[in-house]
């Protein structure tokens, strides 16, 4: 139901954040508590200022008002997706082949839930990591939550 939610919002909010100029790169919007919280991630060329934060925020908190899609008091938050950026789909992996992911399923695969490796390749539905010299490959529908680890 979660997931149903989410990309019907995306849909709706993907041509608003667009308007400005704005990559919408994914949103979570779960329901825990009184008050859902809408996480809006958004990319930019110049990056995601928080002026245009600020500028996605409002247009797309007027929209959600208007269109009445969300049941209840929300809150909503703009950001960029940040150093350790979480990943919505395998499309956006393809420009970080190399770089060192970490992923979470939800349920327990080769003995554990959490992988951290580095991206080795990515497919419609999968993606693989590069773990202690060995390639684990990991299918979407699995997958719980995948970041981008940051190194300094």
């Amino acid at each position: 139901m979660r997931r149903n939610f989410e990309e019907t919002l995306t849909e709706l909010i993907r041509p608003e954040v667009e308007a400005l100029g704005c990559n919408l790169w994914g949103l979570t919007a779960p329901n825990k508590g009184k008050k859902r919280i809408v996480r809006i991630y958004i990319e930019d060329e110049g990056g995601a200022t928080i002026d245009k934060c600020a500028k996605v925020s409002r247009q797309v908190g007027l929209m959600l008002e208007v269109e009445d899609i969300i049941p209840g008091a929300f809150t909503l938050e703009v950001s960029s997706p940040g150093l350790d950026r979480r990943f919505f789909s395998t499309e956006q992996m393809h420009d970080y082949m190399g770089k060192k992911m970490t992923a979470q399923t939800y349920d327990v695969f080769d003995g554990r839930r959490k992988f951290t490796g580095e991206l080795k390749s990515v497919e419609d539905d999968a993606f693989t990591l590069e773990i202690d010299g060995e390639d684990v490959t990991l299918h979407w529908t699995d997958i719980k939550d995948v970041r981008l680890v940051y190194e300094f």
